[in-house]
């Protein structure tokens, strides 16, 4: 294979009043004609930065330095304006992040996708809209001609990433740059969208450089993997290799950090520490303090990129030893978790046929009243210090239920009970009360916080409302909250915005166990953090239950992270529960069609070991209008005529173990 892209030694700063920060230092890759690379690292690293720079996107306060960028042969740093417009769609393209920042809101999809069309082909406006329809076609948007008078913000987070992608192929590219492409999306969604990215790479022979922090993702799509850490990338080899026998320390971390769906350990692995201070840099290697193998001379000497044979480029002057020396401690062996024991009548929380809709009304000139159905004759029960997981895409229902069950919405019909009392029955007082018991972690740390209010003052306000402690007892109180999740009491006078991702989530735990609950909701609260970050928090929440007797309401739609915190998992689909069972069991036994395409469509952290996709069709209905009798029957490839007549009864098949499908 011929290369066709080649990065030598790239250097980009960015020049801020706080100082230079060294995003990109001296990185080296290429990609080959037709070859997926990924490119792998925490938040911080570097990855978007080298794309950018690939693609001439950098802007002031930023700057390419140093280095040379060459594309099939032509310098890319050297062209002028009109020969990068050229270059920019025409031979390689980029899908950012998050589509709906990425699409123009006033502008339709047909608007957008021509004018790319017509940009870069010699067409008319007619041939480009058809070009444009056909494209939508092959990325799998249903009704193409009807969709591209849509505007992004009609179409839901799956079609709008297909647009993206379609925009990015309207030009038929030798290179595909797919920036963190199924981060925000569903385990279905995100199955049809790498699926169609395989699919149009086979089609088109284009090569694509995939960024991401999910090695689900990478050993599903890539040939070859850069692991990228503080701007410089420290390991270069093929994914098969990269996955049996990691060199680097710091891709040895991020792979023993990965919660698994086969098997589960009691604690996961974490890599201490977080990426330092691209203003900062140490003296020696970057990674040296998160360095369980780290020798004298990392604290002094940068080590380089060495190529050591052609299946191996490593940054490490200790690699050679790692295997013989030491190998990490597994977290599990020293600090074995007290099992859960289900006691049948020990019931916390009961939910029974819990029924929530909202009244919206359309955009016409006589207001119509719609109904969307989002939590709809759902019932299950969690015992008191039990770990109870609901899972499914986004739009079924599961955040709804957690927060008609704290009381932030109001049921529409059904019952709630806390410890045996009917929470819909309590006077206000009553209500203030069983508030302190029952508390929530929200998804967005960041948003969750408000920006102008000092730490202190955050995870205080509980106490300000409920309790009648002094001054000093509440000080006391918050910083004992701050110490139990990790926090030092120095950090009580400074602002959200001086925290990362992973700290302030701390800081969204500490508000809620300041008060000393019972009962805790998880609003996905690791699904914004890299897999570092995130098996810090996953501890945590561990420890915390086992020292605080905790009962947790965990919500999430990423299936290994549900299987390894949750003792039961309930699976929702459209605001109806599916299924539900031990994690164990429905892990190895699902029964409901929809448990098993989600489960058949998480990847897995192993490239030898690829499981066979059940890919659904098409999107969640609207909750407006539900189907009527199961309400997955449009998308279910055992669907018969008697599934649309009746909804079928949740049935317990054996012990534990609850399914609603009349075929099971």
């Amino acid at each position: 294979m011929a290369k066709l892209l080649e990065v030598k030694d790239l250097q980009v700063r960015f020049h801020t009043p706080e100082g230079i920060i060294h995003a990109v230092e001296g990185v080296n890759i290429s990609i080959d004609e037709g070859e997926t690379l990924a490119i792998v690292g925490e938040s911080g690293c570097g990855k978007s930065v080298t794309a950018r720079s690939i693609m001439r996107l950098i802007a002031p306060p930023g700057k390419i330095e140093g280095g040379t960028i060459t594309f099939g042969g032509r310098d890319i740093l050297a062209l002028d304006d009109r020969e990068l417009r050229q270059f920019r769609g025409g031979e390689v393209a980029m899908i950012f992040q998050e589509p709906m920042t990425s699409l123009n809101p006033v502008f339709s999809v047909k608007d957008q996708l021509v004018e790319a069309i017509m940009i870069h082909q010699k067409v008319n406006k007619k041939e480009a809209v058809e070009k444009a329809i056909h494209l939508l076609e092959i990325t799998g948007i249903p009704s193409p001609a009807e969709r591209i008078e849509n505007y992004p913000h009609q179409l839901s987070g799956g079609m709008r990433q297909r647009v993206m992608i379609a925009m990015g192929l309207s030009c038929k590219p030798k290179m595909l740059i797919a920036d963190e492409p199924t981060t925000a999306l569903d385990v279905t969604i995100q199955a049809q969208i790498l699926q169609i990215m395989r699919d149009l790479k086979k089609e088109f022979g284009m090569a694509i450089m995939l960024i991401t922090h999910d090695m689900g993702v990478v050993a599903e799509m890539a040939e070859r993997v850069a692991i990228m850490y503080a701007g410089r990338i420290v390991e270069n080899r093929s994914v098969n290799d990269l996955f049996a026998d990691p060199q680097h320390p710091y891709t040895e971390g991020l792979m023993n950090s990965i919660p698994g769906l086969d098997e589960t350990a009691d604690r996961l692995h974490v890599i201490k520490g977080n990426v330092p201070n691209l203003l900062d840099l140490p003296k020696g290697c970057s990674f040296y303090n998160r360095c369980p193998y780290g020798i004298e001379r990392c604290r002094n000497e940068v080590p380089t990129l060495e190529t050591v044979n052609s299946n191996l480029a490593v940054a490490c002057f200790n690699y050679r030893n790692l295997r013989e020396n030491k190998s990490i401690e597994i977290a599990s062996d020293k600090h074995p978790y007290k099992r859960f024991e289900k006691k049948e009548d020990d019931v916390l929380i009961k939910v029974e046929n819990l029924t929530k809709q909202f009244k919206i009304s359309d955009n016409s000139f006589i207001a119509k009243k719609k109904v969307v159905h989002a939590v709809d004759n759902v019932s299950f029960s969690i015992m008191r210090g039990e770990t109870f997981g609901l899972v499914g895409e986004s739009g079924s229902g599961k955040t709804t239920t957690g927060r008609v069950i704290l009381g932030l919405e109001e049921a529409t019909s059904g019952k709630v009970y806390f410890d045996g009392h009917s929470l819909f029955d309590l006077s206000p007082a009553e209500q203030k009360k069983m508030r302190e018991k029952a508390q929530i972690i929200f998804q967005d740390p960041y948003s969750s916080l408000n920006p102008r209010m000092r730490i202190e003052t955050i995870i205080g306000e509980g106490l300000r409302i409920h309790s009648s402690l002094s001054k000093k007892e509440k000080g006391e109180k918050i910083i004992s909250a701050m110490k139990s999740v990790g926090l030092e009491d120095y950090h009580a006078d400074r602002y959200p915005h001086e925290f990362s991702g992973g700290q302030r989530q701390r800081i969204g735990i500490a508000r809620a166990l300041v008060l000393d609950p019972e009962f805790i909701v998880c609003d996905e609260p690791v699904s914004a953090l890299d897999v570092s970050i995130q098996a810090q928090i996953l501890n945590l929440l561990k420890d915390l239950q086992q020292s605080h007797n905790l009962t947790y309401l965990f919500i999430a739609h990423n299936l290994s992270v549900i299987r390894h915190i949750c003792d039961r998992i309930g699976v929702m689909y459209l605001g109806n529960l599916m299924e539900v069972a031990e994690g164990e069991e429905l892990n190895t036994n699902p029964l409901h069609p929809y448990t098993k395409a989600l489960l058949s469509a998480a990847p897995r952290p192993d490239p030898q070991n690829k499981s066979k996709k059940i890919i659904l069709e098409g999107d969640v209905p609207s909750p407006i209008d539900p189907p009527s009798g199961c309400r997955f029957r449009t998308r279910c490839m055992y669907a018969k005529p008697e599934c649309a007549k009746a909804v079928p009864e949740m049935r317990e098949v054996s012990k534990g173990h609850f399914v609603s499908c009349l075929f099971v």
